[in-house]
């Protein structure tokens, strides 16, 4: 009964590869890369050029919104910081990364 079993048994070959070898489980990774790169990383690059470029074009009498919700006036830009009025004889130092937005004369008129 045994030879009978080992009789109708059938020889092992190579096994087949999945969709087409190595090759067939790269190119889903390298899509999902591609996807992350145009849907995350592009994206946050754009955003922070965008900022970098506002910083610097920080100026005297910009009105200014603040990365915590403190609307304000410059009133003085120096090389990291810059002075915020944001009430009569109240004014903020604050560093020029904590600045969210700029609202400028020409900006509004647009």
């Amino acid at each position: 009964m045994f030879a009978l079993l080992l009789a109708q048994a059938q020889p092992t070959g190579p096994a087949p590869s999945p969709a087409g070898g190595l090759g067939g489980m790269f190119v889903p990774l390298i899509f999902i890369m591609i996807i992350m790169y145009f849907l995350m990383i592009r994206p946050q690059k754009k955003r922070q050029a965008e900022q970098k470029t506002l910083i610097a074009s920080l100026k005297t009498g910009d009105r200014v919104v603040t990365n915590a919700g403190i609307h304000g006036l410059i009133v003085n830009v120096k090389e990291t910081t810059v002075m915020v009025k944001v009430a009569d004889n109240v004014k903020i130092e604050m560093e020029k990364s904590a600045i969210a937005n700029v609202f400028r004369p020409e900006a509004a008129k647009q």
